[in-house]
């Protein structure tokens, strides 16, 4: 399967209601296309992708909660949340092996980067054993059974969730989706208008709101012209903070993988490796207020009522 990169078919004349099944339930099929290629690390696009969907289904749970209260979908999330953990250790080796070793490739005066590679691709086989072990259970069928009759009866407008939500959630898709696209905008504005840029916990959290709002945007895009550029706007700013995620789970992504003396020569070049991508980071951390200011600049599509696509 290819990746693709385009949004659910949401449009402006959708309920709310309609939009949160269209986005699920494109993100739920585009899961499932992955199934196969996840298999295995020859298409680290696999693993990569079914975690990009578990990911954006739960964002998504959270961007309707004021029309599809928290209480009927948080089995659903928890359950994604466990399911896209078993695919965690993959992802997190493929992306070492791939940007953090293939960074630093013949660059550093060390030995040891092929029993470095040697050592990751063992620890990767065992993750991708974990992997098929997902797919092939009867806990992930399930899951997918279940959801998908979920998403096909839609259950949620059966409920008693209230006379606001049940309004709002037959109400049109346009004034929901500007009231969640400020909400979380301001939460980023929030986070880092006063960052400590110093703060490990402070920029991960920044990371956190950041995607909040990316997918929202995202999944709103086909509702207003110049949201591809608002995004665009974001992109600096997450480029930065995804390559602190990479740096901040190195040191537990090595944990006991050097367990004797002869993994000497591993574990210096392994320091290297390390100290490399720290010093990318740390150079990319000087263009923090560039990343920010252009972010705080961008212009809100949502609002313009000639931007909305009929």
């Amino acid at each position: 399967m290819k990746k693709h990169k385009k949004p659910a078919p949401v449009h402006s004349r959708q309920s709310t209601s309609e939009a949160f099944v269209t986005v699920l339930q494109h993100n739920f099929d585009y899961l499932q296309g992955w199934e196969r290629t996840a298999r295995s690390w020859e298409d680290t696009e696999g693993v990569h992708q079914m975690r990009v969907a578990f990911r954006r289904m739960r964002s998504a749970l959270v961007t309707f909660r004021t029309a599809v209260p928290q209480e009927l979908t948080r089995p659903w999330s928890q359950e994604m949340r466990w399911l896209a953990g078993q695919l965690g250790d993959a992802r997190d080796l493929d992306v070492f092996i791939d940007e953090a070793l293939g960074t630093v490739a013949g660059k550093l005066q060390l030995e040891g980067e092929e029993e470095l590679l040697a050592l990751i691709q063992a620890r990767r086989a065992t993750a991708y054993d974990k992997v098929r072990s997902m797919l092939d259970s009867e806990r992930y069928a399930v899951f997918k059974k279940d959801f998908g009759k979920w998403l096909e009866d839609q259950n949620w407008l059966h409920e008693d969730i209230g006379r606001k939500r049940q309004k709002r959630l037959h109400s049109n898709i346009v004034p929901f989706s500007r009231s969640v696209l400020d909400k979380l905008e301001r939460r980023v504005l929030a986070r880092g208008s006063q960052i400590d840029v110093g703060s490990q916990d402070e920029m991960h959290q920044l990371r956190i709101e950041c995607k909040k709002l990316r997918y929202a945007a995202e999944f709103f895009s086909p509702v207003f012209n110049g949201m591809v550029e608002f995004i665009a706007h974001m992109r600096g700013l997450q480029d930065l903070l995804g390559v602190m995620n990479d740096v901040r789970v190195m040191p537990s992504l090595l944990e006991g993988l050097f367990t004797n003396g002869s993994d000497r020569k591993a574990t210096e070049y392994a320091g290297g490796v390390v100290g490399w991508r720290t010093r990318e980071y740390y150079e990319l951390l000087n263009t923090f207020d560039d990343r920010w200011n252009e972010f705080v600049n961008a212009k809100h599509p949502w609002w313009k009522k000639s931007a909305i696509v009929r």
